[in-house]
């Protein structure tokens, strides 16, 4: 039986699984025909266009503590608000601490810049 993100979600906090799952039903409806990839071994869901690592748009990260919003190559990403963090020289991602984030202007703002860095990447 293949894992799904409620496999994963249920491992944490019941606050973390409600921002995870809402954090993905905003990530479905403004990514049309995205595709969903639970990683049961990293404890992560990727959402890309195709199975490489080329395709990859975001990942959703949970923990004891939280869920991050990761962001392939989000340290080439505009970011005006200054959403992202991480001390990675390439990854970023946005902590994601309140429902009202994940439909914020600012976080969708980046979602599409990083819809249109995968499309400069594969053109």
């Amino acid at each position: 039986m293949a894992i799904t993100i409620h496999d994963i979600l249920l491992q944490y906090p019941t606050t973390v699984f409600s921002l995870g799952m809402q954090l993905r039903d905003h990530l479905v409806s403004v990514l049309p025909n995205i595709i969903e990839m639970p990683d049961a071994s990293a404890n992560i869901i990727g959402y890309g266009y195709g199975f490489g690592y080329q395709d990859l748009i975001c990942t959703i990260i949970p923990s004891k503590k939280g869920i991050k919003l990761g962001f392939y190559k989000g340290s080439k990403l505009p970011d005006p608000d200054q959403l992202l963090t991480g001390a990675g020289k390439v990854h970023k991602y946005v902590e994601i601490k309140t429902p009202d984030l994940i439909t914020s202007a600012p976080l969708n703002a980046l979602i599409s810049a990083a819809v249109a860095a995968y499309k400069q990447r594969i053109a």
